[in-house]
């Protein structure tokens, strides 16, 4: 039989790949596969040298995601190096944190911005590609604050809420045209964004006692959600939240 998580012959756009969630994502699907376009504002050195040692091809684009310049870049540039663009991966994201009452309208744009305007747009752009291809993959990475509220990130739950929302909207609207939209809601991973909470020995403690699993999980935990949600195998799953969260939301 021929294996359904296969991806090789695909090509695969990750934003914010160069470190965290973005990178162990990038790495899977490279595993699986698929050749890799880093999008972000930093050189993905690290990201880049593990996808060619997996014998993928690798482009990066230099982008800001808080304005919507780098959208059709983004994608012109990867059909130029690859002639497709079949798995688009919105990961890039941006938190603030701040009590509500404090909570400044800078700091809400530049979050929103990058992590719900963005994210559409881009996913915009690859969808007219996609349905010209006959069809393609789009995950977006979520959060469980797009099932809770959290705490001191006002603009953060709204964006994540937002994108959790867009995921079905996208969903109803293009699984007839082949391209499958869903999202990964990342638990309490060890990442930049978390840097914060986990020097909080305090609040480090608190969250490690909710998980069940009983760690923080790493980048590369959710590269088998990533894997699945781009591959044939998830085929017929349309407007999904895949939690990968350790058991956080059961408890």
């Amino acid at each position: 039989m021929t294996n359904p998580f296969d991806l090789t012959g695909r090509v695969a756009v990750v934003t914010g790949a160069n470190t965290g969630i973005g990178q162990g994502i990038a790495v899977a699907l490279a595993e699986a596969g698929a050749d890799i376009v880093a999008v972000g504002r930093t050189p993905p050195t690290q990201t880049q040298q593990a996808v060619t040692a997996l014998g993928r091809a690798f482009l990066s684009v230099e982008a800001d995601l808080g304005t919507l310049e780098p959208i059709a870049r983004i994608v012109e540039a990867t059909r130029a190096r690859f002639g497709r663009l079949d798995i688009l991966v919105n990961n890039a994201g941006l938190i603030r944190r701040a009590d509500a009452l404090d909570f400044t309208e800078a700091d809400w744009d530049t979050v929103v911005d990058v992590n719900l305007k963005s994210a559409f747009f881009l996913a915009q752009a690859a969808g007219r590609q996609m349905i010209n291809q006959g069809g393609g993959k789009i995950i977006n990475v979520a959060s469980m604050l797009s099932y809770q509220g959290g705490i001191r990130v006002a603009s953060y739950t709204a964006s994540k809420s937002g994108l959790a929302g867009l995921t079905r909207l996208l969903a109803n609207e293009w699984a007839a045209k082949g391209i499958n939209v869903n999202a990964i809601a990342p638990g309490y991973i060890e990442t930049n964004n978390t840097e914060a909470l986990r020097a909080d020995e305090g609040r480090s403690r608190d969250i490690l006692a909710r998980i069940p699993a009983g760690r923080w999980g790493r980048p590369s935990d959710l590269g088998g959600a990533a894997v699945f949600l781009a591959s044939s195998a998830s085929d017929y799953v349309h407007g999904t939240l895949l939690a990968v969260d350790g058991g956080w939301l059961a408890r």
